[in-house]
């Protein structure tokens, strides 16, 4: 019976927020994009061969690892101001830690997806498979207990982010035959590595004009992203760029491949810092 109700919950999102009164002079949300349930569905040109289809100047906006009481209010304020909605993949013990922030999320529109229960520094590849399916379902329970008020491991946003983006086919395999879609990115700003709001604001955008569209990866957990948010979100709007919010559903998710010539980025990344990463006690700057 736990397991019925807990799966006819799928997909429910919290009582849908005021609309926004945008204007002129807030960016908004462009369109919003459904993320159906088709089996093996991996996104992000940075770690798989396909992403989602988008337009020149399209672009998600997803927040890793809060949240967190010093940051996560911040960011949410400038995307309330700017009246755009994001992706959150959150740390379960985060979420346990701060549910408020949960279901301040939920209650103003944004998608809350999962990116395990402890972040593990040596990712989720350095554990055993049990360890890592063990840790997901933990940090799945934490966000539908702090969101939706529900102790079980069905999500009720079907999206994943790996830590690290250190997937395994294992664990690939294992979240498809539950539906689940896994998020990479296509493009990131580098925040896990401190710089300035000036600095890191310079760069996102150098790699958004060079790539023209995409799935952002940010992570409201850094003070730095916070400070760069706004301002970023400024550009978005005078630049012309358009917000796409992704929400799950049931369909067909509109994709498309990769480049000819395509590499995963992430996994030669992972693959030169591994040793280094055991040495050192997963200590090295990587993407989070």
């Amino acid at each position: 019976m736990t397991a019925c109700l807990a799966a006819s919950g799928r997909g429910m999102a919290a009582e849908a927020p005021p609309p926004c009164p945008t204007t002129s002079n807030t960016l908004g949300v462009s369109r919003v994009v459904t993320i159906g349930d088709q089996t093996a569905l991996d996104l992000g040109l940075k770690t798989y061969p396909e992403t989602l289809a988008l337009a020149d100047h399209e672009v998600v906006l997803t927040f890793d690892d809060g949240p967190v009481r010093a940051t996560t209010p911040r960011v949410l304020a400038a995307l309330a101001k700017e009246c755009v909605h994001a992706t959150f993949f959150l740390i379960g013990r985060n979420a346990a830690a701060e549910p408020s922030l949960v279901r301040q999320e939920l209650a103003e529109g944004h998608t809350v997806g999962s990116h395990s229960f402890s972040h593990p520094d040596i990712t989720l590849r350095g554990l055993t498979d049990a360890a890592a399916r063990a840790d997901i379902d933990q940090g799945i329970r934490a966000v539908n207990k702090a969101g939706y008020g529900s102790d079980d491991t069905t999500p009720r946003v079907p999206f994943f982010r790996y830590p690290g983006f250190a997937d395994t086919a294992a664990l690939d395999q294992w979240l498809a035959s539950r539906h689940i879609t896994v998020f990479g990115a296509d493009l990131w700003a580098s925040d896990w590595v401190p710089m300035t709001p000036a600095r890191e604001l310079a760069l996102l955008m150098s790699r958004l004009e060079a790539a023209g569209r995409g799935i952002i990866l940010l992570h409201d957990a850094r003070a730095q992203t916070a400070d760069m948010l706004p301002a970023f979100l400024a550009r978005l709007r005078d630049e012309h760029f358009h917000l796409v919010h992704m929400v799950p559903g049931a369909g067909t998710t509109p994709i498309e491949p990769a480049p000819p010539g395509w590499q995963s980025q992430t996994e030669k990344t992972i693959t030169a810092e591994w040793p280094k990463l055991v040495r050192l006690g997963a200590q090295s700057p990587m993407p989070h």
